[in-house]
């Protein structure tokens, strides 16, 4: 396109009318982003954040494209950008396992690939501006930016005026797939910003298995992830969302997750968050149908530098809703890790349940694991429970295990595993395989000696 910079940082409705002139988006798309910038520019900081004072919003690059149209065939891909992913094992996943995959390589999508089976099924499966050119248009319309509105923070308000890439899904209803789709999402410029979105409705009784992956690696100047992912599950529909975050250690995700369940409907979200600087993250359910039903379990690794604030949210809308959440999480040389739950029952949901555990591994005395669990129930009907722990390998453990010819090195390696032995259960093999190949790149990381540079 001529006159398109490669890269764009400095937020104008000039550059937001260019954005989406470019995308060839629908007017109703542009005067929204316009809103959106608008709003940003007027919002404050969250209170409830940590200290983000290593971003510097200022200088954010906001749309990155890297040069490449998109693709249907790998072989295309420019070399650089394949060996990128060939790296990360994506290709050989795709083969072995996964029913479909589409990468992002910084701000748009370069490839995508969706298995004959699930097309033929009549699952719809692309980025989410090729949707927007085609007959969903209006269902993108009627859902985009409902469940995660604007209005929420300044970093919704930044998704929506920048946002560029991700998924939709649309999985008619009575569909099952048998195997997962899967998106990978890699930002590879210095200083950029990601914010893909990711939109899937299943209609009645469908079912889904859904992965995300996302990666960036390490520089010296501050990133941004601020994306959105808004899923709609359907009467008796049910989708597992999972994802596996390794963040380089110069990277701000600022996610926002969120789902809405109907009546008997199941959403089940499996997460991983690895890397970042600093991540706030706390995927949400929304279980407005009565019996629907939410469970959460996740992992999360803090090492030399990293503050993870992570968790999950529940909203019990309805009669007979039930809920779980699992977590663990693995500190270590001097990081830090919070785990915050919010959950909520309206009048509404009477005869409704919900499960809370937390689990905290310290392995040292630099580090800081915190459990910050809320609940509120405005019916005398809801059942809740909590339960918290923190702890240390004791060192009986270890010096049983290195009786047994175990260096201290394996020892502590194989404890951790265990510790997030159910995580990696309910991975596919191969992302399995990442995570626990990331759990011990973690484990081989020395002790830090002083102020770790980033």
């Amino acid at each position: 396109m001529t006159g398109w910079k490669a890269m764009m940082s400095g937020l104008t409705a000039e550059l937001i009318e260019e954005i989406s002139a470019s995308k060839k988006e629908p007017t109703w798309m542009r005067d929204f982003r316009l809103e959106c910038l608008q709003l940003y520019k007027q919002a404050p900081l969250p209170a409830w954040m940590p200290d983000i004072s290593g971003l510097d919003l200022d200088k954010i690059v906001t749309y990155v494209r890297p040069g490449q149209a998109q693709t249907t065939s790998w072989e295309q891909v420019p070399a650089a950008i394949r060996q990128t992913f060939s790296e990360l094992g994506i290709p050989q996943a795709e083969e072995k396992f996964l029913a479909g995959v589409s990468a992002q390589y910084d701000s748009e999508l370069i490839y995508h690939r969706v298995q004959e089976l699930a097309a033929e099924a009549g699952v719809y499966y692309s980025d989410l501006e090729t949707a927007l050119q085609t007959d969903y248009e209006p269902v993108i319309r009627q859902h985009f930016m409902k469940l995660i509105t604007p209005q929420e923070h300044k970093f919704a308000a930044l998704h929506g005026a920048v946002w560029s890439g991700g998924s939709f899904v649309y999985v008619p209803a009575e569909v099952e797939l048998t195997l997962p789709l899967q998106s990978y999402f890699r930002l590879n410029a210095k200083g950029a910003g990601q914010f893909e979105h990711t939109l899937i409705i299943l209609e009645p009784k469908a079912k889904l298995h859904f992965i995300e992956g996302c990666s960036a690696p390490r520089y010296n100047v501050a990133s941004l992830h601020a994306g959105a992912v808004e899923l709609l599950v359907g009467v008796g529909a049910k989708l597992r969302y999972s994802t596996i975050e390794n963040w380089s250690k110069n990277m701000y995700n600022l996610n926002t997750k969120r789902a809405q369940v109907a009546a008997e409907g199941e959403i089940e979200w499996v997460s991983g968050s690895f890397g970042s600087a600093v991540t706030c993250l706390y995927p949400e359910s929304i279980l407005a149908g009565e019996r629907a039903k939410s469970s959460f379990l996740g992992v999360t690794v803090a090492g030399a530098g990293q503050y993870l604030d992570t968790g999950a949210k529940v909203r019990h809308q309805a009669a007979g809703t039930t809920s779980v959440i699992r977590a663990k999480s693995i500190v270590k040389n001097g990081g830090s890790s919070v785990f915050r739950s919010s959950v909520t029952a309206s009048e509404q949901a009477s005869e409704s349940k919900s499960f809370v555990a937390c689990d905290s591994l310290i392995l040292d005395e630099q580090s800081r694991a915190d459990t910050l669990p809320a609940v509120v129930s405005k019916t005398t009907s809801f059942t809740s429970a909590h339960e918290a722990r923190v702890g240390r390998i004791s060192e009986e453990t270890l010096a049983f295990l290195q009786a047994r010819g175990l260096s201290e090195e394996a020892a502590v390696k194989l404890v951790v595993n265990g510790f997030v032995d159910n995580f990696a259960r309910e991975l596919p093999l191969e992302y399995a395989v990442e995570m626990n190949n990331l759990l011990n790149l973690e484990m081989q990381r020395k002790p830090i000696t002083g102020k770790e540079k980033q």
